[in-house]
């Protein structure tokens, strides 16, 4: 579902698509790193990656793959409304972006996105060698 290759945002306005660029930049760059150093922390770890494979599937409309790189992009803010490094509170006001966004969307957001989301976390749970 993800590609090396940058999304071609080219067919939305210009505000929108700076933004959705700036998103996904970040997002490559740091969703599976942030994830892993606060798997046990993420309680809605699974919504997270779930909205990570339907903002890449080239199925998934434009506008929603904006909206969904948009709350992803806030996951990995280091300082927004509430620092991450809060016990409790710390991811709540991600969660709230990351879950609006999703129900939002959800007609946009398939089975198969979660099946991969539930895989992955499988696997990232699952012991080494």
């Amino acid at each position: 579902m993800t590609t090396h290759q940058g999304t071609d945002w080219s067919h939305l306005d210009a505000d929108i698509r700076d933004q959705a660029q700036r998103d996904e930049k970040a997002v490559r760059r740091g969703f599976w790193r942030k994830l892993q150093r606060n798997a046990a922390a993420v309680p809605f770890a699974e919504d997270a990656v779930t909205a990570y494979f339907a903002a890449f599937d080239r199925d998934t409309p434009l506008k929603v793959r904006a909206g969904l790189m948009g709350a992803l992009a806030y996951f990995l803010m280091p300082a927004d409304m509430v620092p991450d490094f809060l016990p409790v509170l710390g991811f709540g006001d991600d969660a709230a972006v990351l879950i609006g966004a999703i129900k939002l969307l959800a007609s946009n957001i398939q089975p198969h996105h979660r099946d991969a989301a539930r895989a992955t976390l499988d696997d990232m749970k699952a012991p080494g060698p």
